[in-house]
């Protein structure tokens, strides 16, 4: 039965992480959709509906369920004006979290990878859960109007209207640009920042930046947005960039990379840089390590690495 059942864990983590937001929240609603199943397999009619979307159904009822007292997840520049002081840090149910790919990108699947950017995740946080799920399922997964209508037990012309609804949301909210890993002008300009970065060359750094870029640290809901904001931020004395070097690391489809710092033997932050134009158009780094560093120790694809390292490829 859990080898019927185990093959569909990863992508149905994929689809539960864009609905929550959250890789642990993510892996407790699988967690919960494969008991569910295995337990009422006797029950499963082949007839009615393929395994597949037996599982998917369960899954979206269940994150449907978690979504109806939690509050919506967020990036730093959606919860507040920037600057200010750095204030007290929140707590982890406030930020869309990372993610490491290889829990949530099926390797034998053709899908839109840059649907689990950070920046993609948050802004579906926006919509309604059902909303949610039908723009998941068919602009995401590509099921049919009419799948995804038998899922919601729903009719396909409310499903449409639902889908156009989230796509107009969806429109309004500036997601950035995905990677494009065939582009030599952007693995260029990843080879620059993080070459500069382990400098601390705070000059190159903040040229290599667009003019409005945006620079956060959660888990505080500070963050800066303009070239001289952040070239002040990185030039304190005692900066904690002074020193430290970038790791790349597979996470959320995305430039990532493990920010380590000499005398630790663990990450001090998980790094994440949104490109567009040849420029970065903002970094997000995680602080908050401790809270999600399990869910990437598992993660085969993303070691957590000690020491300093030779020179790694941001092509890797």
């Amino acid at each position: 039965m859990i080898e019927t059942l185990e093959p569909f864990r990863v992508e149905l983590t994929g689809y539960c992480y864009r609905m929550l937001g959250s890789g642990f929240e993510a892996e407790d609603a699988v967690q919960e959709t494969l008991v569910r199943a295995w337990k009422a397999f006797d029950s499963y009619d082949s007839g009615r509906a393929s395994l597949r979307t037996w599982l998917y159904r369960i899954a979206t009822n269940i994150c449907i369920d978690m979504q109806r007292s939690a509050q919506r997840r967020a990036l730093a520049v959606d919860l507040g004006p920037s600057g200010g002081e750095l204030g007290a840090p929140l707590l982890e149910n406030a930020f869309v979290q990372p993610v490491p790919d290889a829990s949530v990108l099926p390797e034998d699947q053709t899908i839109r990878r840059e649907t689990v950017r950070l920046a993609f995740v948050a802004a579906l946080q926006h919509l309604p859960p059902r909303q949610r799920a039908v723009l998941i399922l068919r602009d995401v997964l590509a099921w049919q109007a009419s799948e995804v209508a038998a899922l919601l037990s729903d009719s396909v012309a409310s499903v449409n209207s639902a889908l156009q609804r989230a796509r107009a949301t969806l429109r309004v909210a500036d997601v950035g640009a995905p990677l494009d890993v065939s582009d030599p002008v952007q693995k260029s300009l990843l080879r620059r920042y993080c070459e500069a970065f382990d400098r601390h060359d705070v000059r190159t750094l903040v040229a290599l930046l667009h003019e409005d870029a945006t620079m956060s640290m959660p888990p505080f809901s500070w963050w800066l947005r303009g070239r001289e904001s952040i070239s002040l931020a990185l030039s304190v004395p005692n900066s904690p960039c002074d020193g430290a070097w970038l790791v790349p690391v597979r996470a959320n489809a995305s430039p990532a990379f493990w920010q380590m710092r000499p005398g630790l033997d663990k990450p001090f932050g998980l790094v994440f840089l949104d490109v567009r134009d040849g420029l970065v158009t903002g970094s997000t780094t995680y602080l908050n390590v401790e809270e999600f560093l399990p869910l990437f120790a598992s993660s085969s694809a993303t070691p957590i690495i000690s020491g300093r390292p030779s020179r790694t490829s941001v092509d890797d």
